[in-house]
């Protein structure tokens, strides 16, 4: 299934991966850097590792599967393409050797793992877990227990950049680490759990419950969405003209068909930041796809409905393809559902300037 679609550069090129998750999608991510292998990690219990067709080419094959004990919350790579690191219903953070299948139980939580980032720069692993902890897994140190921090709230999204950690939790709250001097500390506690400090602590200018959080790659801020269709941009520097600059903003609403000037909102289920032109990609339970520069306050774009809600987004190193992950949401009402033959990944390949910003108005 090809669909092309003119942009102002090159055609775009749209397909859909065959052999996709049986249920529904948790997480996406590309590898550091191949710009054409990604994970998926599933609710069927499965990490799944797909490597694209060249530029040009439709098409992407699953070259292995990983089974888990449980649904698969997230997964991330690691200091290289052939190293990942999942989160669990299972309540255990696991490395996966990709090449071996060899799975490694990195530490275990008090509950569910929701989240898990690795941070190349500073060799550090970091899970969080419906039990209001994170693990800091010093990597450069794999004798070292992992030290815990506890949180005050459950924590519903993880995003980092080369310094910094975003955790945004329930109850709208959002705490902003700073990775060395956290890594520092703790590695001091040496497995111990700490009630460490963060760098910023802030309420989210969302008023309902977080769903996603993704930092922009320059290290300047973060973007957050709610299940309320709304999407916030925010800047890291405290001083009070950085913080005058935040906003936020609606989308993912569609007219209620009834006609009555109402509108249906959806969940923002999915943010990801474009590595080389800083704008972002939200996805919604609306199932659309819409690309926004943040800097400009702008809309760049938005793509044709998928089927279903989208449930992860991510591009490629190089941001040549975005990947989207779609299957039914809870939003539909569906919440025994399979999601066999329902789910789906897309993979778009960007036209040189689709996802360049636009500059102000």
């Amino acid at each position: 299934m090809l669909n092309r679609s003119q942009t102002n550069s090159s055609p775009a090129i749209q397909y859909e991966i065959s052999e996709p998750p049986t249920d529904a999608v948790s997480a996406l991510k590309f590898a550091p850097d191949a710009p054409t292998r990604f994970l998926v990690s599933s609710w069927d219990k499965h990490v799944y590792l797909y490597e694209l067709a060249g530029s040009g080419e439709e098409g992407g094959k699953l070259i292995e599967k990983y089974e888990h004990r449980a649904p698969v919350l997230d997964v991330c790579f690691g200091a290289d393409d052939n190293e990942a690191f999942t989160a669990g219903m299972d309540w255990q953070v696991k490395r996966i050797n990709l090449e071996s299948g060899e799975q490694t139980i990195m530490s275990a939580h008090a509950a569910p793992v929701k989240s898990v980032v690795y941070s190349k720069e500073h060799s550090l692993l970091i899970s969080a877990s419906w039990d209001s902890t994170l693990h800091f897994h010093d990597l450069k140190h794999p004798e070292k227990e992992p030290a815990t921090i506890k949180l005050p709230a459950k924590p519903h999204s993880l995003s980092i950049t080369a310094s910094k950690l975003v955790v945004a939790m329930a109850s709208r709250l959002v705490y902003i680490y700073e990775l060395q001097s956290t890594l520092m500390l703790a590695s001091q506690a040496n497995g111990a759990t700490t009630e460490l400090q963060p760098w910023q602590q802030r309420e989210s200018s969302l008023k309902f419950m977080t769903r996603a959080v993704a930092c922009m790659p320059n290290d300047d801020g973060y973007a957050s969405s709610s299940i309320e269709g709304r999407v916030a941009v925010e800047w890291f520097d405290p001083s009070p003209e950085s913080q005058a600059r935040k906003y936020a903003f609606k989308c993912h609403r569609q007219p209620d068909p009834s006609g009555d000037g109402t509108d249906i909102v959806y969940p923002v289920n999915a943010l990801a930041f474009h590595p080389v032109h800083g704008t972002f990609a939200s996805g919604g339970g609306d199932g659309v796809v819409a690309l926004w520069d943040a800097n400009a306050k702008r809309r760049i774009r938005q793509y044709q409905k998928y089927p279903t809600s989208v449930a992860a987004l991510c591009f490629s190193n190089d941001g040549k393809y975005l990947a989207v992950g779609v299957c039914p949401g809870f939003e539909n009402d569906q919440e025994d559902y399979s999601g066999e033959g329902v789910t789906k990944i897309y993979i778009r390949e960007l036209g040189e300037t689709e996802a360049k910003g636009k500059g102000p108005k």
